[in-house]
């Protein structure tokens, strides 16, 4: 199985940083996904939900406000203005999905980004 390395970081430092084998992004033209050996690519990102597929087949998801992404063969970058990672136990995952709310709201460049990510927030909450 191929992976790549996915690095998120935030100007208060990494929240990510690890072997993938897979990542979708909120792309300022709409959402892509990114797999290992895909070619070079710099793009802006909106607000939205950063979906990995992490190594150990766990989907871990991370609602951003806004960045850029710099794609290479065998690493993604990803630098936000901010970001929530959305998992952890309930009580944690219930404050994170509050705080990812609000992220988005703040960020308000486009209503439709915007609702589309609430919507995958949301959907993320049911899950609890």
């Amino acid at each position: 199985m191929e992976l790549m390395k996915l690095e998120i970081v935030t100007p208060d430092g990494v929240i990510f940083d690890d072997e993938v084998k897979q990542v979708t992004l909120p792309g300022s033209e709409g959402e892509f996904g990114v797999l290992p050996k895909h070619s070079t690519l710099l793009s802006l990102l909106d607000a939205g939900v950063i979906v990995i597929d992490t190594k150990d087949n766990r989907e871990v998801s991370v609602a951003i406000d806004s960045g850029y992404v710099k794609v290479e063969e065998e690493k993604t970058l990803c630098i936000v203005n901010g970001a929530v990672a959305l998992s952890g136990d309930d009580s944690n995952l219930a404050k994170a999905i509050a705080e990812a709310k609000e992220l988005l709201q703040k960020a308000g460049d486009s209503n439709m980004a915007i609702a589309a990510a609430m919507s995958k927030v949301e959907h993320i909450a049911k899950g609890l």
